[in-house]
Order: C-alpha cells, then structure tokens, then sequence
C-alpha cells in the first residue's frame, strides 16, 4: 500500500504556478501546498499573492516563493526565468479573457491575449525544460479551456490561443520525448471564479451552462485539483501529449 502511495506523492517537489492569486490558481496552489510541495508561485495581483502565500506557510509551515510577475510583460518574464528555473513541475495556469464580437475585437485585446495566453507558456516552456531535461525528469500542465476543443461567441482571441496552447502541449510533448520530461493539459469547464462571474450571475447564461453538462453543475476550483496532483505525481509518469477536459461532461454530452 505504501508504494501505491508514494506514486502520488507530490512531496517536496519544487512547483511553479502561474496566476496562482486568485480562482483556479489560488485553489491549486493551495493543494498543492497541502499536499508537501515547495511552491514558487507568481501573478500580477502581487496583493493576493502576498496573501495565499502567507496562508500556505502558516497552514503548512513551508516557506512559498512569491513573485509579482506581468506576464504580458516579455522583459519580466525574461527576468524571472533567469533566476529561477530549476522546478519538478510547472503549471501554465495564468490566462486572460478580454471579450468582444469579431467586428470589434481590438488588435490590443488580441496582443495582450496572445502574451499571457499562448507566449507566457511557451517561453517559460521553453526555458524551464532545459533544466528539467538535464535532470531526466518533469512534468508540464497546461490549463487550456473547453474553448480549445469548441467555438464560442464574442471571444476570438481567447479561443484561438486556448487552441493554440492545446496544440502547443503537443509539439513541446513530441520535442521532450525521451528526455523524462512529461507535457499535458488540462481543460476546465465552467468553473466558478471571477473569469466567469458575468455568465454566473446572469440567471439565464448560468441555467445555460448548466444544462449543458452531464452533472447538472458548475465547476468549483477545487475539481481541478485531483488531476493536477495526478499529473504532478510519478502516477503519471507514461502520460504525455494528452488532454484533460474537466468539464462536467459537457464535451461527452450529446441529446
């Protein structure tokens, strides 16, 4: 039984999330955290940041790295990765959504959706897995969305770089075989968070969506957590290139 158990250890493994002050991110890092990991985690909310870290190192009495990083910010970025790169596991989690119809989506909103959306992950990617390869061991999540696998309405550059990120785990999958280092997805549904909270709070587009899955149900950040732990562990260890759709069965349902 202790071998079962240790294969979804997470324990003193040296994680990086992404946009981990609020919603999905906060409940991860906080999982996580729980669970034994040594947390480096950044957003631009640097406020909350200061506060979920604080709560983490009180709850679990381990320091947690904390960074205000704008990831939208190509110099920032850059300058994080300098220093620090050497992680087990990275979660791609940060991600913006600027709405609008086709006719007028702003080429702002589309550059500022690609730079967090689809280049952050890339370039943080591209740096950290240098480190992870020369240590024969990583594994990579990617938080994508429904959006990646569906069309949706008024939102084209969120939609396009979801998909794009999709496609991305794949290439960077396919370039990391052999060298121990893991990339997969992960797709949430409609969770409750801030992201959300326009389709939340109107009754009609939250019967809507609700419909729409099998559960008959939101997501809560907190059903993220079960496949993240499971993609960070060595219980995954032949599991690359995949994807992960937390939705509710919404992707499933048919009639």
């Amino acid at each position: 039984m202790s071998e079962i158990y240790n294969m979804f250890s997470i324990n003193k493994k040296k994680i990086l999330v992404t946009g981990a002050a609020n919603g999905n991110g906060k409940a991860i890092a906080q999982a996580l955290g729980a669970a034994g990991s040594e947390l480096c985690l950044i957003d631009v909310d640097y406020r909350n940041l200061m506060i979920i870290a604080d709560e983490i190192e009180k709850e679990t009495g381990t320091p947690v790295k904390r960074f205000s990083v704008d990831l939208s910010n190509s110099n920032e970025l850059e300058n994080f990765l300098e220093q620090h790169y050497d992680f087990d596991v990275v979660i791609n989690n940060a991600g913006i959504t600027l709405g609008n119809h086709l006719f007028e989506y702003s080429d702002e909103d589309w550059d500022m959706t690609h730079k967090v959306n689809l280049y952050a992950p890339y370039k943080i990617i591209q740096k950290i897995s240098e480190k992870m390869v020369l240590n024969k061991s990583g594994s990579i999540i990617n938080i994508t969305s429904l959006a990646a696998e569906l069309g949706f309405p008024g939102n084209p550059a969120y939609v396009a770089f979801k998909g794009a990120l999709k496609q991305l785990t794949k290439a960077v999958a396919c370039d990391l075989s052999g060298s121990g280092v893991r990339v997969n997805s992960v797709g949430p549904g409609y969770i409750k968070t801030n992201m959300t909270k326009n389709s939340w709070n109107d009754e009609s587009l939250r019967s809507e969506r609700t419909n729409r899955t099998t559960l008959k149900r939101w997501g809560k950040p907190n059903d993220l957590v079960g496949i993240i732990i499971f993609l960070s562990s060595d219980a995954s260890s032949y599991i690359t290139g995949q994807e992960f759709y937390v939705d509710g069965g919404w992707l499933a349902k048919g009639l």
